[in-house]
């Protein structure tokens, strides 16, 4: 293996983390920024308000984009175990 090929793997497997934590982090980032409004314009300062609401939404996202993250993980790592024998030789 060299160099080359190590850094394009783990610049791969970085590309799909972000790829597939995306939706839920912005989904939470949303979730909390709604839930800060609401609690600013009601002048409600409840700590555990917001933890409910993004849970919620993170399991609804989860639910549908589920299928999505596993097809592209299962994809990166059927590449990777195919691409096994190309890296020993190389």
């Amino acid at each position: 293996m060299t160099p080359e090929s190590a850094m394009t793997i783990g610049r791969q497997a970085l590309e799909i983390t972000f790829m597939v934590s995306a939706p839920l982090l912005l989904a939470a980032l949303a979730t909390g920024l709604l839930v800060s409004i609401f609690q600013a314009a009601t002048q409600i300062n409840e700590m555990t308000l917001s933890f409910i609401p993004k849970l919620l939404v993170m399991f609804l996202v989860m639910v549908l984009a589920g299928p999505w993250m596993i097809a592209v993980m299962t994809d990166y790592m059927q590449r990777m175990f195919t691409s096994i024998p190309w890296l020993a030789a190389g």
